[in-house]
């Protein structure tokens, strides 16, 4: 599939996962309003969250297709990250504030209206679950399209846990079961959402991708016959996909076939072996340096 056909298909699966979430929104916000449900009204707050979180990711997918320009020469590639970055700060938000709730309301349990927020809560789990699916066929592209689907899986389990509280509260009255519920289902999403910060944060900074060995791509650049020694090495990513390298090489004196035949080499284990698809390779030999004045001052 090509990447204009990729960026469609996200597009339209966002698309579809915001017009659900809309629904869900007004009927949790309605029936919550009527029957006086704080869990309910909270939870259409957090799906309102959902949609601003889809229509951002939404808006990046459109823009990371715009092209290359002379003052952002790396695209818009970025614009995942940071949308992924942003979601994940709401994500860790919300999260957060729903276990101190939760904590306060073990030792302030409210009554619950547990039949209508059962029903309530059922059709906001269909709803969510068919949002959820529609969403799951991008989540391998992008860590933007990652963040909007484990929000959208975060609703399925919220939505999850308040159906068999509701069923449970409707059955004994055991109001306190809500919020015990609401902290097993945060803290087992607070590891997604440090993953994807951990991540989006590596990224910003330039990091070297987390599956890359920075020595290892050293110790390979420097196995190709006549490299002496491989200096300023930087390897970084601008999204998901796109990885970069550059580097300094010192090498013996040869001619220019030999460097080609070593830039043919180098380009064959860094693709091969790394994913690195993007590469700057600088060759210089000891005595070229020191005639030219060459030298890296400001090598790693």
């Amino acid at each position: 599939m090509s990447e204009y056909h990729q960026h469609t298909s996200a597009q339209k699966s966002l698309s579809w996962a915001v017009i659900i979430n809309v629904g869900i929104v007004i009927v949790e916000a309605g029936f919550g309003i009527i029957i006086g449900s704080v869990a309910l009204i909270s939870e259409a707050v957090h799906n309102g969250s959902d949609i601003g979180s889809m229509l951002l990711s939404w808006w990046g997918e459109a823009v990371s297709k715009k092209p290359k320009t002379d003052r952002k020469t790396y695209g818009y590639k970025r614009a995942e990250i940071i949308i992924a970055f942003v979601n994940g700060g709401v994500l860790l938000g919300i999260s957060c504030w729903i276990l101190i709730e939760s904590v306060v309301r073990i030792f302030h349990p409210e009554p619950v209206a547990g039949y209508v927020m059962l029903v309530v809560a059922g059709i906001s789990l269909i709803g969510n679950g068919l949002a959820t699916l529609i969403l799951v066929k991008n989540i391998g592209k992008n860590l933007s399209l990652k963040s909007v689907w484990l929000h959208s899986l975060q609703d399925v389990l919220f939505s999850l846990g308040v159906v068999i509280a509701a069923a449970i509260i409707s059955v004994t009255g055991w109001n306190w079961i809500d919020p015990i519920a609401s902290i097993l289902i945060s803290i087992f999403l607070l590891r997604e959402v440090y993953s994807i910060l951990a991540r989006s944060v590596n990224i910003l900074l330039d990091s070297v991708p987390a599956d890359v060995n920075f020595e290892d791509v050293r110790k390979s650049m420097l196995g190709c016959d006549g490299v002496k020694s491989v200096d300023d090495l930087h390897i970084w990513q601008t999204g998901s996909d796109d990885r970069f390298l550059s580097a300094h090489l010192v090498t013996e004196e040869m001619d220019g076939h030999d460097r080609i035949r070593i830039l043919a080499k180098l380009r064959t284990v860094l693709e091969k072996e790394y994913s690195i698809h993007h590469q700057t390779i600088q060759m210089v030999s000891e005595r070229e340096m020191q005639s030219v004045g060459l030298e890296c001052d400001h090598c790693n």
